[in-house]
């Protein structure tokens, strides 16, 4: 008896899926619960799993794109493994070979175009040229090589006359290219980018952070952090603290549209953009207005690695209220960031580069980061974009007074 294996749902308003790979060949003898397939849907990955033991029948190719519920492989769960026989293995496609250089090629003794005509110019036959191209066609340096040569004949008056054409370097080199079709969650994106610049009055605001205090802490703490927390203190944890005090401050950069209504959140779910191998995810924490920085460190650290491994939930990926991303990591000094719809802000951060700055009337070297806020002017006024950046800015520049309230630091940054 054959059981039908079918696409299952990714969650609401989606309605077809792409087969990202499979991770078991066609024959293959599977066992139940075993993971067969991975799934990509416009939100997150999904696997697709064994319902019984048995031998798998590939139903739907690997890229190709099915509708949610559709049959996409079956198992024979009559079947049996064969006594002592290995599983079969995943076939890998092997890498296309490059075409080697043949003798009797069609292209061989013939010239290319440009060639051709300094041949005709000069008088030069094919059998003076030695060529030197791809499956022995003659190209336009064979042409000049055999002319300086002096083994071509003497060109007519008329053509002696002319000044000898500057030879174009050739240089040789592979050219192969390689086509890929998009994941259905590469897609999504590109969707969305472009729907944002073409719903929203998308407006970037700068502004620079002294760096010096923020790192003066982590270079204090940051061993005794992490041997009490098990996680890093990094940078992340102090402008998502930030961001939250800003957040309370400025409520329409926390707010969104919706129809002809404005939606004001009475909490901070933040959005952490993060690179994972199949595209840019964004993986939300809740109310990080209530978290420490413990706290907000494992929380980006498991969200993080759920996102390397493609296994973010849709619940983890939606319902952010604003989101931060760190572009500074990949060692960027300054971009617009695009806002994450249908959320209203998004705060970019970039890399630290010591810079020279003026410090009670002095010139000194100090830790500068670059900060962008993009903001939907639709809802964001430029007073709130601005004040909400230089919030930001007072709050990683007095790190102690972001942390504490006036409290030891010691016990904060220890606190369960």
């Amino acid at each position: 008896m054959a059981i039908e294996l079918k696409v299952p749902s990714p969650g609401e308003s989606i309605n077809e899926v792409q087969i990202s790979r499979w991770l078991k060949a066609d024959g293959d003898y599977v066992e139940k619960d075993e993971e067969i397939a991975e799934i990509d849907s416009d939100k997150a990955t999904l696997s697709l799993v064994a319902e019984a033991d048995g031998v798998l029948k590939i139903m739907a190719a690997e890229g190709a794109t099915v509708a949610v519920g559709s049959v996409v492989a079956s198992i024979d769960e009559t079947a049996q493994r064969p006594a002592g026989a290995p599983k079969p293995a995943v076939k890998e496609s092997a890498p296309a070979p490059v075409a080697a250089k043949t003798d009797g090629g069609y292209a061989e003794g013939h010239p290319s175009v440009a060639a051709k005509k300094l041949m005709e110019e000069h008088a030069v036959p094919a059998s003076a040229v030695q060529p030197s191209g791809k499956d022995g066609r003659i190209t336009k340096g064979d042409v000049l090589n055999a002319i300086a040569a002096g083994t071509t004949p003497a060109a007519s008056p008329s053509k002696s006359a002319a000044a000898p054409a500057l030879a174009v370097p050739v240089a040789s080199g592979s050219r192969e290219q390689q086509r890929e079709k998009m994941t259905m969650l590469r897609k999504k994106v590109a969707q969305r980018l472009v729907a944002v610049k073409q719903s929203t009055a998308m407006l970037t605001t700068f502004n620079e952070v002294d760096m010096s205090a923020v790192m003066n802490v982590r270079k204090v703490y940051k061993d005794v952090f992490k041997e009490k927390h098990g996680v890093s203190l990094g940078f992340m944890s102090f402008f998502t603290k930030a961001v939250c005090e800003a957040l309370k401050a400025f409520p329409a950069v926390n707010a969104q549209i919706d129809g002809d209504e404005i939606i004001y959140h009475r909490y901070c779910d933040i959005g952490i953009a993060v690179s994972a191998p199949k595209g840019l995810m964004v993986p939300v924490l809740r109310n990080a207005e209530g978290m420490s920085l413990a706290e907000i460190e494992g929380g980006i650290a498991a969200l993080a690695a759920k996102a390397r491994d493609s296994k973010l939930s849709i619940e983890e990926m939606t319902g952010g209220t604003f989101t931060i991303t760190n572009g500074g990591v990949f060692g960027s000094m300054m971009s617009t960031p695009i806002i994450n719809p249908p959320q209203s802000a998004i705060l970019g951060m970039h890399n630290i580069v010591e810079r020279p700055v003026a410090v009670n009337g002095k010139v000194e070297i100090r830790p500068i980061m670059y900060l962008a806020l993009s903001y939907d002017h639709r809802i964001i006024d430029g007073r709130e974009s601005v004040g909400f950046l230089v919030k930001v800015k007072q709050m990683i520049e007095d790190p102690i007074k972001l942390m504490t309230a006036g409290n030891d630091p010691m016990k904060v940054l220890l606190q369960v």
